[in-house]
């Protein structure tokens, strides 16, 4: 009828910035181990480093603008494993010197990753991307870059030279990551028991029900 207002559909709460930013750090993943594993190391250095800047990003975003949701809380760290996990593989596979380094790195990814699904089939609420959990990641963007740049430019002045920048570089990084999966541990355990029903998550309704007012 003329005149009346049009009731618009309410807006789906997980449709935000952040959340857009983390889905375009995955569908970036292919394109880097493409680049990187046909030796085009330069574009894939690029990608990495938007890739980066995307991760640091959203977290900034989402709390300024105040939108942190449940889906997010489970695409950031997902996105940032995915990424990591498929880079340390093209770096073992390019460098295979510092293969141990990085299947160190893969070993503790992917026991967090276990945590997180343990989390979830208890249906408890994923703590969050913590400071150390993004200082970690950052300090692996800037070392892979780092390594990819050197090598795609030819920077270094002998392979030995090269190799001892690689590994002290993805050792520090490594040092730092495993003092997050730490604190993350301690973070996990304190979830698993928690009694608050704060903690508690439907993750079906979250997805389907939180909207937001509908539209004026």
């Amino acid at each position: 009828m003329k005149g009346m207002s049009r009731e618009k559909k309410p807006r789906n709460q997980n449709l935000t910035v952040p959340n857009a930013l983390s889905v375009l750090r995955i569908l970036m993943v292919p394109f880097f181990a493409w680049y990187f594993l046909h030796g085009r190391l330069v574009v894939a250095a690029a990608l990495l480093v938007l890739s980066g800047l995307t991760d640091m990003f959203d977290g900034l975003i989402a709390r300024k603008f105040n939108q942190i949701t449940e889906v997010g809380k489970i695409l950031d760290p997902f996105a940032d494993k995915l990424t990591q996990g498929v880079v340390a593989f093209c770096l073992a596979v390019r460098f295979p010197m510092i293969g141990p380094v990085l299947g160190l790195f893969i070993a503790k990814e992917l026991l967090m990753l276990c945590c997180a699904l343990v989390l979830l089939k208890k249906r408890k609420r994923p703590g969050g991307a913590k400071w150390y959990g993004k200082v970690a990641t950052v300090l692996f963007y800037v070392s892979v870059s780092v390594i990819v740049v050197m090598d795609g430019l030819h920077l270094a002045p002998s392979p030995a030279v090269f190799y001892g920048v690689c590994f002290s570089m993805l050792t520090v990084t490594g040092v730092f990551m495993f003092y997050a999966a730490f604190r993350y541990s301690q973070v996990f355990f304190a979830l698993l028991h928690s009694t608050d029903k704060e903690n508690e998550l439907d993750l079906p309704g979250e997805i389907h029900t939180k909207k937001g007012p509908p539209a004026a």
